[in-house]
């Protein structure tokens, strides 16, 4: 990231300036897009799914109707129950919360537009990941309410159950990248051959087709959205783990769930589907240097935001399509028919990276 921004500006920075720059962008990776797809998709895509028009009345064509959303949430009052562990209570969204940005430090949005570029970066993003069991955990701990409890509980069950295909899903990619980072990752891709043709590189999207399904499936699980949704469960727990909470805090779930929704795409986007590269045939005819240009790093996020708002249509369509299941049948799902199917494409990619 200090290579871009000096790239950029033409000239060295001190580290203090980098790290404001790394984390001002941070703040820009996460919420930006978490707010554009909660206006394009939850309040959009999903009314003219149904046949109605959603929000209309605030800002042209209901444009500000997030901004509405988020004054009204500000001003609640902030409610906390009687018998609950305050401070259990008021730090569980943000345990949940720093989760989704700490996740973002390892995507990568260009050649050099990386936040934290680990040599086991897909490691660090699974781990940090399941940080949000925790919030999730003490959010239902902590309210004192049977509702509560019984969704933190769920969320528990169901996300340990749904992390294992999560991370059986990426090792199939790591066994064909041959690395753990996640830049390394698309730079596998983008230069990449598909049978000694690498017009369009190698993305794993193609060859891990299998890992891409459980992924995409164990992310709407992780997100606790339908038809993966029993820790919510509004007609049965009333909103499950965040019964409880109100304004401020209820909006930071709120904020947590769709950021994460986000973080996971561009996730996905950078070990299925190329992540900021180009297909190498148009990125040769606009750069010299192809993918690797100084350029890619303004054009890269701008592609992965491209393949971010492509994948969270998919996770918002599934949302609003299918029925929630019960719980046994989440379970069964996870450990008869994720896991087994995991493992294979496992057994598979290693033997074919053998072979080939």
């Amino acid at each position: 990231m200090s290579t871009m921004v000096g790239t950029l500006f033409g000239a060295e920075f001190a580290y203090w300036q980098t790290s404001g720059f790394r984390l001002l962008m941070a703040f820009v990776a996460v919420l930006l897009p978490a707010g554009g797809t909660v206006y394009l998709y939850l309040f959009k895509m999903v009314s003219f799914m149904q046949s109605r028009l959603g929000p209309m009345e605030a800002g042209p064509y209901g444009t500000l109707q997030l901004v509405a959303e988020l004054g009204k949430n500000v001003q609640k009052e902030d409610i906390i129950p009687a018998q609950a562990d305050v401070f259990v209570f008021k730090a569980a969204p943000y345990v949940v919360l720093i989760s989704t940005f700490l996740l973002v430090l390892v995507v990568p949005f260009g050649p050099d537009a990386v936040f934290a570029d680990f040599d086991t970066g897909i490691f660090f993003a699974l781990a940090v990941s399941s940080v949000s069991v925790i919030g999730i955990l003490m959010a239902g701990w902590a309210s004192a309410s049977k509702y509560s409890l019984l969704g933190g509980l769920r969320a528990a069950g169901q996300l340990i159950a749904y992390e294992l295909p999560l991370v059986l899903a990426v090792v199939g990619v790591v066994i064909q990248a041959g690395t753990l980072s996640v830049q390394g990752i698309v730079t596998s891709q983008a230069e990449g051959e598909i049978f000694g043709w690498g017009g369009v590189g190698n993305p794993f999207f193609l060859t891990q087709l299998v890992g891409f399904f459980i992924f995409m499936v164990a992310v709407q699980a992780e997100l606790t959205q339908s038809p993966f949704d029993m820790p919510i469960a509004e007609s049965e727990l009333v909103a499950g783990y965040m019964t409880e909470y109100s304004g401020f805090r209820f909006l930071m779930f709120f904020i947590g769930e769709f950021a994460t929704a986000n973080i996971f795409a561009f996730l996905a986007a950078s070990l299925f589907l190329g992540g900021w590269s180009l297909p190498p045939f148009v990125a040769d005819a606009l750069f010299a240097d192809g993918n690797f240009s100084p350029w890619m790093n303004l054009v890269g996020p701008a592609v992965m935001g491209g393949k971010m708002l492509l994948l969270t249509f998919v996770i918002y369509w599934v949302r609003f399509t299918y029925p929630r299941f019960r719980e046994d049948q989440l379970q069964s799902f996870a450990w008869k028919f994720l896991i087994p199917l995991a493992l294979a494409n496992i057994a598979v990619t290693g033997l074919l990276k053998v072979v080939f």
